[in-house]
């Protein structure tokens, strides 16, 4: 017969049945069992298990029974269950006007409602936070409550969840701002750049704030006068500090909040993010046995969490560091660590002194304030010591006129300082989301003037990893100065310099910044726009 001849065998109809009967045989005949048959019996058996242990919790099933009764739901615990139900049903429904078909609804229902609130139980004790004090009392202890929550367990409730929230997305400070008389806001720095997280109205949100003032043990009623406080937050195995800063401002009262990184002291040098070249001089610096390391650099610039980079690559069992901090950021392993309280007359500059008579190695300045502290880390560093410090200033010439400015003699800084490093943070593209940058005309021929291939930039664009902003984490860029015997010269004997470092220094500074934020945008971790917002 020929293939022409089999058109009128088949009616449309039979066709399609040849067609899926010849579809189905193979993959049947290809498998030793049925899949669904298969899925079929592991959840049977999965049922079954589970009905056993609810046998052995149920009050329906009198003691003695209970040993067959697991038997048979071992084989059959589904059908079990539904017996079960259907009794303790219809003894409800003898009892109330309810029909049986009722009561065994409102059975199921339950039920469901049940493992729902497992479920959320379950989730929420994963995600608890706790809010405790400098001594270790829990807010719900300050406030009174104890374990049982009253009324005013929502705000509590709020307060941790803010807190929490900060905690999740990677904020370095909590914001509450009142904005006016009806309203605040609640924003968080994440990466450098602040975002509104939730909006609150100003009575709930006095509450809160009155939440974390007293578990940072501060005074709740006066709400004009600058306060500080602090407090710790224990979220699972996590352990995060908190430093809260008070003021009394417009509409209200506006309150910081500060979350000390954990992850500080484990950073390293390669995590920072110098080029090779930068980090063989930082090492071969860190290494000496005397010298200064100036870090610069404006607030939020990762000063501190370079400083403890630094201090990661030093030996810490053969050599005594100690730290002066305000306030102790991250524990260091086998490191002394002092933290500053003007309170108790706890300052840098007695620190320091205090310091020197414990045959230091090494010593860390969190940061120089004032001429005492400089000219007593400056002479640590010409008489055996290695120095560690940071200054807040936008570059390394700021910072030698800003030591100038205090009144440290040029001799005296000439030769206690051996390396300045002036640090800037550009957040990182996502890697998620970002894409080929779209270069104007005018920008690719000045790129190609330069030499810098601008075939690997790339832009932002905002997904929901990264929170709509296109950019999660950040890099580092420095610019090192090297103190040679000219320089040293030069500071201790040409009256011109600081007029020179005024015009000239700082241009150049930022230049030589700029130059290597370039490269990180050429390589295509983060883009121009993040280039000209951080250094201009």
């Amino acid at each position: 017969m020929q293939p022409a001849d089999f058109s009128p065998v088949f009616s449309g109809g039979s066709l399609c049945c040849w067609l899926a009967e010849t579809a189905h045989v193979p993959s049947a005949s290809s498998l030793p069992f049925h899949p669904v048959r298969l899925a079929c019996l592991i959840v049977w058996v999965y049922l079954c298990l589970y009905f056993v242990q609810i046998i052995e919790l149920s009050p329906l099933v009198p003691k003695k029974f209970k040993p067959p009764a697991k038997l048979v739901a071992l084989f059959a615990g589904p059908l079990l269950l539904l017996v079960l139900l259907m009794v303790d049903s219809a003894r409800k429904s003898a009892r109330s006007d309810q029909s049986i078909f009722e009561a065994l609804k409102e059975h199921i229902g339950n039920m469901i409602t049940s493992v729902r609130s497992r479920r959320s139980a379950s989730r929420q004790e994963d995600s608890a936070i706790k809010l405790l004090d400098s001594s270790g009392k829990s807010i719900d202890e300050i406030y009174g409550h104890g374990a049982g929550k009253s009324e005013d367990g929502r705000i509590l409730d709020l307060t941790e969840q803010i807190i929490a929230d900060g905690l999740d997305k990677r904020a370095s400070d909590i914001l509450i701002d009142p904005q006016d008389e009806v309203t605040y806001t609640v924003r968080f720095r994440i990466d450098g750049v602040l975002r509104t997280a939730r909006t609150l109205r100003s009575d709930i949100c006095k509450a809160v704030v009155n939440s974390i003032k007293a578990v940072s043990s501060m005074d709740i009623s006066e709400k004009r006068r600058p306060q500080d406080g602090a407090f710790i937050a224990k979220k699972s195995d996590v352990t995060a500090s908190f430093r809260v800063a008070s003021a009394g401002v417009l509409h209200g009262e506006k309150l910081s909040i500060r979350i000390l990184s954990q992850m500080a002291g484990t950073f390293t040098l390669t995590d920072v993010g110098f080029t090779g070249k930068q980090l063989s001089i930082i090492k071969s610096a860190v290494t000496k046995p005397s010298g200064m390391v100036l870090m610069c650099g404006p607030t939020g610039s990762g000063k501190t969490t370079t400083m403890y980079a630094m201090l990661n690559t030093i030996d810490r069992f053969t050599r005594n560091v100690i730290t002066v901090e305000d306030p102790i950021e991250s524990v260091l392993p086998e490191a002394s660590q002092i933290e500053i309280n003007p309170r108790a007359d706890i300052t840098f500059a007695k620190a320091l002194r205090s310091i020197l008579r414990q045959d230091p190695d090494v010593i860390c300045v969190g940061e120089i304030r004032d001429e005492e502290t400089a000219e007593i880390a400056l002479r640590a560093a010409q008489t055996g010591h290695l120095v560690l410090a940071t200054v807040h200033c936008d570059s390394n010439a700021g910072a030698l006129i800003r030591l100038l400015d205090l009144g440290i003699s040029p001799i005296l800084l000439s030769s206690g300082l051996s390396l300045l490093v002036s640090q800037r943070l550009l957040r990182v593209l996502c890697d998620r989301c970002k894409k080929p940058a779209k270069l104007t005309a005018g920008l690719i021929e000045e790129f190609e003037k330069k030499h810098v291939n601008h075939a690997g930039m790339f832009e932002p664009v905002g997904c929901k990893h990264c929170g709509g902003t296109g950019y999660y984490g950040r890099t580092a860029i420095g610019d090192i100065l090297i103190v040679t015997d000219e320089i040293r010269a030069d500071i201790a004997n040409n009256e011109a310099l600081i007029t020179q470092l005024r015009t000239d220094g700082k241009r150049k500074d930022r230049t030589n910044l700029r130059r290597q934020g370039l490269k990180k945008v050429a390589l295509g971790i983060t883009s121009l726009e993040e280039l000209k917002r951080v250094v201009g």
